[in-house]
């Protein structure tokens, strides 16, 4: 059993009650890179796109975007 990096942009976008268009333009990440992170499509993002992300939103603690889960919870 392995671990698995998830992004959690869908919570993050409900929590903070933006749509993924509205997170791309105040966090200056191209909106199909986070909607295929959103959707499943992708699954590797950029320390400098967390770091945009973080900064757009305030967030202090990188959990708020990133999750180490086990292999078998991802699926």
């Amino acid at each position: 059993m392995g671990k698995n990096i998830v992004v959690k942009i869908p919570e993050l976008t409900a929590k903070h009650e933006i749509s993924v268009r509205e997170l791309s333009r105040i966090s200056r990440v191209r909106h199909a890179a986070l909607s295929e992170l959103s959707n499943g499509k992708r699954e590797n993002i950029s320390f400098n796109h967390i770091v945009r992300i973080a900064e757009a939103q305030n967030i202090q603690d990188i959990r708020e975007i990133i999750d180490l889960v086990d292999s078998k919870e991802k699926d």
